[in-house]
């Protein structure tokens, strides 16, 4: 009987030492995130990627968009391969045919995932344009787009375009290589 109550007692201030725990740790913090890391969305991107469609998403209907990363048209993308390295040094070769795709051609990027820190929003996939005698770090101008979705053989992401007072998205559905 006595092994029965501390055991008991033993649980009990158990259960309560672990459930104040809990409550200490949310205290201040409504919100709980439990959204990815910059960290292991870098290793859910890195690989080799083919861009397979893009959606629209709350467009007005007959919006064109002209061009996507000052480069192309977005059917241009179609088809484009994205070599994505774990060191950053990375590519878009362009494969679709069209009249202002350039089919064959390979666009130098260097690529990151912005981690905007602790309760300050999530991490987004940035790229830069390199071009001959570039530098990373010399490249003032960039990309980013956001991080929907990523798993061995898909990945997905956002961008958001402005069209008068609302926001539109060009859904990125890439597939692995």
């Amino acid at each position: 009987m006595k092994t029965s109550k501390l055991l008991t007692l033993f649980s009990l201030g158990l259960l309560l030492t672990l459930g104040g725990c809990k409550t200490q740790q949310n205290q201040g913090n409504s919100q709980v995130n439990t959204s990815p890391s910059a960290a292991a969305w870098k290793s859910g991107v890195k690989g080799t990627w083919v861009l397979d469609n893009i959606e629209k998403e709350n467009f007005p209907q007959n919006y064109t968009v002209k061009n996507i990363f000052e480069e192309a048209p977005p059917e241009c993308f179609l088809g484009s391969i994205w070599t994505l390295p774990n060191n950053g040094k990375g590519n878009i070769k362009f494969e679709e045919e069209g009249l202002l795709c350039a089919p064959g051609a390979i666009r130098n990027i260097h690529w990151s995932i912005y981690n905007p820190g602790r309760n300050a929003g999530e991490p987004e996939f940035q790229f830069k344009k390199i071009y001959p005698g570039d530098k990373p770090s010399q490249v003032l101008t960039g990309y980013r787009l956001q991080l929907a979705y990523a798993d061995e053989e898909r990945l997905v992401m956002k961008m958001p375009i402005q069209i008068e007072n609302s926001t539109a998205n060009l859904i990125f559905n890439f597939v692995r290589y």
